[in-house]
Parts: structure tokens; C-alpha cells; sequence
């Protein structure tokens, strides 16, 4: 995220309603670079040695990356709860995290989805994933911007936002199937355009030939990861702001979940095939919080042709406790119930979305 959004997020926090975080400038400045840096070590070890990471890689980073994440919400409940009166910004980053995170775990999906579809080589798949995690930052980060201006002069938009949330876990419980395509039409249209290469090459994205300049299939990869990463950013900021209305949370609350991405990407592998119920516990998950939005919206309500311009005092605050309650036994349920059922199929023969597995090739010495 750009150090100029710095002082614009600081004074959007101070500007919040109701119990807020005094974040200083100098708190951003260290959280963008420590961020950076953390990036910066990671292309700097993917680019000295692309290969794919062993399970003991993948755990020891994913490790340090959730102790980080869980030291900080620890530290945030030390600092800002103690010091700001009626704060539960710790709860807030937690239940704020957790959804990312979720959601995040579902964007997996479709990164596997985009790599087997254009059959990027596995040494190959962290520079991708590197890459497409750097650029989901950089969405996200803009969006945080833009909906903490939107949220703080128009109190209106969390009744987009929640109409929005709904709407999207509507569509999740009714369509939990990813396409196999990893394709979308912006792809398409820059095949049309270019003469795409055979050969893979790292992470270089144009090359000559035969004479003629040509495209890497690594760049529409990218583009792929990149269209994709937009996509989630438009679910997830909405679901963020509906736990808390502080940028800086919501800012690390991203942070957290994208990183550690790439090493859960390839610990898991087959695993996040039998989450299958995922999409349904996020529907769930969607669906409560964009009620929450409405509620919020309901109880600081300004529209005039709504109870006549007035607040509706009467409509409860769901409060942070709850919410982060929520999201634990949903999470948990979805986990536990996907891989007992794909267990159970697995025995019988099937796949984890239960279709019946292809019959394995007959041994020629067998007849």
C-alpha cells in the first residue's frame, strides 16, 4: 500500500464514530514496513532459489506467521484496549483475521484452479503465488483507503455493503462449484491479442521468437491471479468493515491472512480439496455479517425516506464477542463436517465431492 495513504487511514481512524483506535502515523509507517519487509525476504529467497517448499518449510513459516498474527491481536488488547475506554479492537482484529483468513483459504482454491488449468511447472508456482499475494495487497490496500473515506462521510453505505454480503453468500450456497477454467475474459482477450509462448521461463513475461515478440504463459498467469485477486478484495473488504470500522485493523487483519498464503498453498495441497463444505460456511458467514451490516446502518440511520431520516434505536448491536463467536463455531463445523464426510467417501471409493473415482489402469502382466 502506498506510504502517501499513510496519513489519510491515520486521520480516517480518528474520524471513525463511537470508541476508536488512536493510530498514530508513526504506527502505520512501521506496520507498512515491517509488511514490506517481509515481502522483500520473501521474493528474496523465492528469487535465489525457485523450487517447491518442503512440508517442514511450509509449517515453520506458517507457524511464524500465525504467532505473529495472534502476538499482535495479544498486543493490540494490551495497548489500545487498555488505554482507549470501551475498546475491543483485540476481539475486532481477531474475528476480522479470522474471516480474511477463511476467505483467504477459499482464494486457494482458485489459485489451484488457475495453476493446474495452465499447467504451471511446480518449481515454478511460488513466484506465481508470490506475485499474486503482493498484488492482492496492493487491492486490498487501495480499498481499505477508499471504503474508510466512503464509510465516514456516507453512513448509508453499509446498507450497499450488507445488501452486497448477502447477496454474495446467496450466490455461494447456491453455486459452490469453482469453474475448472482458470481462464476469464480478460485472459482471452490478451490471447487475442499476442502469441503466447510454449515454454515456461520463471517469472519473465515476454519474449522474441523466431523474430517476433511473444507473451510468457506466466503472464497470463498473472493476469489470471491479478482479475481474481480484484474479485475477492470487492467480497472481502465489505465482510471486514461489517466487524470493524478501524482501517488499521482491517489493513492487518489482510496482511495476517495473505501472508503465510504461499506456504499453505502447497502444506495443504490435496487437503483443501476436502474442505468441502467451505463455500456453504461462508455463505453462512457472509449472510450474518451482511445483517449486521444492516443492523448498524438501521441503528445510524440518515436516509430521509427511511423512518423519516431517524436512527432506529431500537434495533440491537451485534456485538464484537458475538461476532467473533460466530465465526469460530461456523469455521470450525465447516472444517469438521467437510473432513468427516470426504473421509467417509474416500472409503467408499469416491472423490470428495462424491463422484466415483477413475478406475485405476489394468496391469498389462495382470490380462
Amino acid at each position: 500500500m502506498p506510504t502517501s495513504l499513510v496519513p489519510a487511514l491515520a486521520s480516517a481512524s480518528e474520524a471513525a464514530t463511537g470508541p476508536s483506535m488512536n493510530v498514530s502515523s508513526l504506527e502505520w509507517t512501521i506496520t507498512i514496513a515491517v509488511t514490506v519487509g517481509v515481502l522483500l525476504f520473501d521474493v528474496l529467497i523465492v528469487a535465489r532459489r525457485p523450487h517447491e517448499p518442503t512440508m517442514k518449510e511450509c509449517a515453520i513459516a506458517l507457524s511464524v506467521y500465525i504467532g505473529m498474527a495472534v502476538a499482535f491481536g495479544i498486543w493490540v488488547m494490551a495497548y489500545h484496549d487498555v488505554d482507549e475506554k470501551n475498546g475491543d479492537f483485540g476481539l475486532q482484529f481477531f474475528a476480522g483475521w479470522l474471516t480474511e483468513y477463511s476467505l483467504s483459504i477459499d482464494n486457494l482454491f482458485i489459485f489451484l484452479i488457475i495453476m493446474a488449468s495452465f499447467g504451471v511447472p511446480r518449481k515454478y508456482q511460488q513466484e506465481a503465488l508470490l506475485v499474486g499475494i503482493i498484488i492482492a495487497l496492493i487491492f486490498r490496500g487501495i480499498f481499505i483507503a477508499l471504503g474508510a473515506v466512503v464509510i465516514n462521510n456516507f453512513a448509508w453505505v453499509f446498507y450497499i455493503f450488507g445488501a452486497f454480503l448477502i447477496y454474495t453468500a446467496w450466490t455461494l450456497m447456491k453455486d459452490t462449484e469453482h469453474d475448472d477454467d482458470g481462464e476469464n475474459a480478460v485472459v482471452r482477450m490478451v490471447r487475442r491479442r499476442w502469441t503466447v509462448s510454449e515454454r515456461w521461463d520463471g517469472l519473465r513475461l515476454f519474449s522474441h521468437e523466431n523474430g517476433k515478440r511473444v507473451i510468457m504463459p506466466m503472464a497470463l498467469v498473472l493476469v489470471s491471479l491479478g482479475t481474481t485477486d480484484l474479485l475477492f478484495a470487492l467480497d472481502s473488504i465489505p465482510a471486514i468493515y461489517g466487524l470493524t470500522r478501524e482501517p488499521y485493523l482491517v489493513f492487518t487483519a489482510n496482511v495476517f491472512a495473505l501472508m503465510g498464503l504461499r506456504q499453505l498453498y502447497f502444506l495443504l495441497g490435496d487437503l483443501l480439496k476436502r474442505l468441502i463444505y467451505l463455500s456453504q460456511g461462508l455463505a453462512v458467514l457472509l449472510a450474518f455479517i451482511g445483517v449486521k451490516l444492516i443492523f448498524h446502518a438501521l441503528h445510524e440511520n440518515n436516509l430521509d425516506f427511511i423512518n423519516g431520516g431517524k436512527p432506529f434505536k431500537d434495533v440491537p448491536e451485534i456485538p464484537t464477542l458475538l461476532s467473533l463467536g460466530v465465526i469460530v463455531v461456523v469455521l470450525g463445523t465447516t472444517a469438521v463436517v467437510s473432513l468427516v464426510v470426504s473421509g467417509r467417501r474416500a472409503k467408499r471409493g469416491l472423490s470428495p465431492d462424491g463422484d466415483p473415482l477413475p478406475a485405476a489402469p489394468k496391469n498389462d502382466a495382470e490380462g
